[in-house]
C-alpha cells in the first residue's frame, strides 16, 4: 500500500483488505514499515482470530519476505510510510504489485506522481484506490471525484472500479480491530467486498498464474501441478 501524502487513509484500506484475505482464508501476513505502525495497532486491538502482522523497517523488508515465504503464507501485505521514499521504494522492488490509495485532492494526487516513476520503472502492476470520496448523490459524482477520476485517467493510471467512500463506519471498525465487512454498515461493506474481489483478480491471480507459466519453463510436471493448484 502506497501513499506518500499523510492522512490518505492508507492505513485504513490495507488493514480492510488483510482483513478481506482473512475472511476468505487466506493465511495473510502484513507487514507494517510505517513509523507510527498503525496498521499494527488496529489488528492488535482485534478480538479473535485475524490477519498476523508484523512491524519491520524498509531495509528489512526482505527478511519479512522470506519469513511469510517460510512460514506459507499465502499473502503477504506491505503498509508502507507516507513521504519516506527510499522505504517505499524498497516495498516496490519487492512486491508483486502495488496498490495506491489517494484522496480525490490535488495534493494526494501530486504527491501521486512521486511514486509513479519507480512503479512504471520497475513495470510492477499496480492500481489506484480512491479512498474517502463524497457517497455520489443519485449515481453522480461530486466535482471533486470527477476532476480526480479525469486526472487519473490523463496520468493513464489503472484505477480501481470501486471507490471507498468517506463512511464513519471505517472508523470505528479499525478502532476495534474489525472490517467493515463485520460491521451492520452494508454499503460499507460492500464496497469493501468489491475492492477485494477487484484487487483478487486483477493483481494477485494474474501473478499467481505468472509465476506457474514461469516454472514451466524450467519444470513443466511441476508447473503443471502449481497451475491447477491456483484454480479457484
Amino acid at each position: 500500500m502506497i501513499a506518500l501524502k499523510g492522512g490518505s487513509g492508507k492505513t485504513t484500506v490495507a488493514t480492510h483488505l488483510a482483513l478481506a484475505a482473512h475472511l476468505r482464508g487466506l493465511d495473510t501476513l502484513l507487514v507494517d514499515i510505517d513509523p507510527q505502525a498503525s496498521s499494527h495497532e488496529v489488528l492488535s486491538a482485534r478480538q479473535g482470530p485475524g490477519p498476523a502482522c508484523l512491524t519491520s523497517t524498509g531495509p528489512r523488508l526482505m527478511s519479512a519476505q522470506l519469513a511469510a515465504v517460510g512460514l506459507n503464507k499465502d499473502l503477504l501485505l506491505i503498509d508502507t510510510p507516507a513521504g519516506v521514499v527510499e522505504d517505499v521504494s524498497e516495498a516496490i522492488v519487492l512486491a508483486d504489485a502495488a496498490v495506491m490509495v489517494v484522496r480525490p485532492t490535488l495534493l494526494d494526487l501530486a504527491a501521486l506522481t512521486r511514486t509513479l516513476s519507480i512503479v512504471r520503472q520497475l513495470r510492477k502492476p499496480s492500481t489506484v484506490v480512491v479512498n474517502q470520496a463524497p457517497v455520489a448523490r443519485e449515481g453522480v459524482e461530486a466535482p471533486v471525484v470527477q476532476r480526480a477520476l479525469r486526472a487519473l485517467e490523463y496520468m493513464r493510471l489503472p484505477v480501481a472500479p470501486v471507490i471507498v467512500r468517506a463512511r464513519a463506519v471505517y472508523q470505528t471498525a479499525v478502532e476495534t480491530g474489525r472490517s467493515a465487512e463485520e460491521m451492520a454498515d452494508r454499503a460499507a461493506a460492500r464496497e469493501i467486498a468489491a475492492l477485494w474481489d477487484y484487487i483478487d483478480k486483477a493483481l494477485l491471480e494474474p501473478e499467481i498464474d505468472g509465476r506457474a507459466h514461469a516454472e514451466a519453463r524450467e519444470d513443466p510436471e511441476t508447473a503443471t501441478e502449481a497451475a491447477g493448484e491456483s484454480q479457484p
